[in-house]
């Protein structure tokens, strides 16, 4: 464990706070190798059934941090590697999990901080938040996913924009845009992100997996390649207990009690 990373579980939801609040929680090497492995901790446990990612302080994340980066082109390393050792592991662990993933935007979310956030399922802001993509303020390319998540959340013409002119957006406009789910009051965040991440937690976990699967995989294939996953999906979710058991309660005007398999 780190003591940048915080990880907790409670009812069935992993939070996950990034907990550097002095540098904006701005990701040092330490605290994305931290990052990382907690992230994949949560997606690999069997009792964690949704996943909450914060930041601790005024910011959400600032992305890299730019004094250990200036550090790193000084001794000649330049990045460092950590698009392939840090970056890509962190959003494919976070996009291909079989649960879902709340982002709970309480400030600033810029650079690879907004692509964490992209990256979630949902995501819940409060009224104070910001995103700004930023790469270009400092003449780098996106990453972190950015390239792929932006322009399926706006559309390609909007993603251009913001990733050519890299212009903060308010938690208002990222509401009308599609970047985020929600905007709450931000003494109403915690508590919002909290509810919604639990309500996923008691929900059936192996259908909204699939609803993940189904999604990313009609993104990038034809209506009857798409047809066919569904296909494949649905004969997988038919033999869960949480599909007999709700399809029963159902019948029995009842409520489903979900359980996860």
């Amino acid at each position: 464990m780190s003591e940048t990373v915080l990880y907790d579980l409670t009812d069935g939801v992993a939070t996950i706070t990034l907990n550097r609040p002095d540098g904006m929680n701005s990701l040092t090497s330490e605290m994305k190798e931290a990052l990382v492995a907690t992230v994949q901790r949560a997606a690999g446990a069997a009792e964690v059934r949704a996943v909450l990612i914060t930041g601790a302080g005024r910011a959400f994340c600032a992305g890299q941090d730019l004094r250990e980066h200036g550090d790193n082109l000084a001794a000649g390393k330049g990045l460092d590697g950590t698009v392939e050792r840090h970056y890509n592991p962190l959003i494919t662990a976070i996009t291909t999990m079989p649960k879902p993933v709340v982002a709970a935007v309480n400030g600033v979310a810029a650079g690879a901080g907004a692509s964490l956030a992209f990256a979630a399922d949902l995501v819940v802001a409060a009224d104070t938040a910001k995103f700004a993509t930023a790469f270009t303020g400092i003449g780098l390319a996106p990453d972190s996913g950015m390239s792929w998540t932006l322009q399926r959340l706006v559309g390609r013409a909007k993603a251009t924009e913001l990733l050519l002119l890299g212009t903060p957006v308010k938690a208002a406009e990222a509401l009308e845009l599609g970047l985020v789910n929600r905007v709450v009051p931000a003494d109403e965040l915690a508590p919002a992100a909290v509810e919604l991440a639990r309500r996923l937690a008691s929900g059936p976990t192996i259908s909204y997996h699939a609803v993940k699967t189904a999604l990313d995989y009609a993104a990038t294939h034809d209506l009857p390649s798409s047809l066919q996953k569904e296909a494949e999906l649905q004969e997988l979710c038919e033999k869960t207990t949480d599909h007999r058991n709700a399809t029963e309660a159902f019948l029995k005007k009842q409520q489903p009690t979900f359980q996860g398999r």
